[in-house]
């Protein structure tokens, strides 16, 4: 095999993804327990995309972006869990170094657009509340389909950009990445090469891809309190509240584990507890939110019940004619 340059060690063609534990009686329950949440999480966004879709009632900007981001959560699950799943039943946690790679790209990519937006779903609250008599013309679809377009390009070009330099480095020495997926701070170790330029790179860009839409989301947030305590009618309060606070609970939930582990890690953190912070973003986040907004939103509650029925009805016709055949 080949040898890294200027050290005397093997160059890694391959890595061993060390999950969470070597225990093989875990194995079964974990498997078990992460194929639930994948169904969980794919089912309850595939409904939000197709009431999204298929309800008039719910072609406006804040569905839009609902429907887009529970795209967003199908990404995000798929790019983790099914090699997790893979993993747990063969007992096998190896991954080819380009395989590492490629899943710490979209990664990076789907979290970056995750950030961006969030913070246009916020800005779209803050114009219905805080404009409503502008708010048509303000967030039409050309301005709605404008923001989600920039969040996915934005997030392509610079995580896309940053990879094109850590593609063609070597890694050299263990094989073993302490983690369930591929991400960069857990690979940063096995480096050959001197990296130092690179990392200060990705954690700026990293720093500013999180703390840029969470300032936008805040600002917006401290405008939307303002204005909703300024209303006199408690009735009124609560509406305007209604139509934001699950937004608001997926913001909180997704920035603090998010934060968690990237933006406050420290070195005495034991690593179990990292890798509990980074499941809540990215496996039980995109579960939860279609759970949020369907259990604290009157009209994706009311378009589910009217499918529901619609579905109900649609079978027991079918029923009664094929009765009748």
């Amino acid at each position: 095999m080949e040898k890294a340059e200027g050290r005397n060690e093997t160059l890694v063609m391959d890595f061993i993804l060390l999950g969470f534990g070597n225990a093989p009686e875990l194995q079964p329950p974990l498997f078990l327990l992460f194929l639930l949440i994948y169904i969980v999480t794919m089912v309850g966004n595939i409904l939000i995309i197709m009431l999204v879709v298929v309800d008039q009632h719910l072609h406006s900007p804040m569905y839009f972006f609902l429907g887009n981001l529970a795209c967003l959560e199908i990404s995000y699950t798929s790019t983790i869990l099914p090699r997790l799943l893979a993993s747990l039943l063969s007992g096998d946690g190896t991954i080819s170094v380009k395989g590492c790679l490629v899943q710490n790209y979209f990664f990076g990519m789907i979290a970056t657009t995750e950030n961006l937006l969030l913070a246009a779903m916020s800005y779209d609250r803050y114009l219905a509340i805080c404009n409503p008599l502008r708010y048509a013309a303000l967030m039409n679809g050309r301005v709605c389909f404008q923001l989600v377009a920039g969040s996915w390009v934005c997030s392509f070009l610079v995580v896309g950009t940053l990879n094109d330099f850590l593609f063609p480095l070597t890694f050299c020495g263990s094989k073993d990445i302490d983690h369930f997926f591929c991400e960069f701070s857990s690979m940063r170790k096995l480096f050959c090469d001197d990296t130092q330029t690179l990392q200060l790179a990705l954690f700026t860009v990293a720093a500013i891809g999180t703390l840029v839409p969470l300032m936008l989301t805040l600002t917006s947030y401290i405008y939307i309190i303002t204005a909703i305590l300024r209303i006199s009618s408690t009735t009124g309060r609560q509406k305007a509240f209604s139509t934001c606070s699950s937004h608001l609970m997926v913001v909180t939930i997704f920035y603090m584990s998010l934060m968690t582990v990237y933006v406050f890690p420290t070195s005495n953190t034991p690593k179990v507890l990292h890798k509990i912070f980074s499941l809540f973003f990215t496996v039980l986040t995109p579960m939860i939110n279609p759970i949020i907004y369907t259990l604290r939103n009157k009209e994706v509650k009311e378009s589910l019940r009217k499918t529901v029925l619609k579905w109900v009805a649609f079978r027991n016709r079918h029923r009664i004619l094929k009765g009748k055949v």
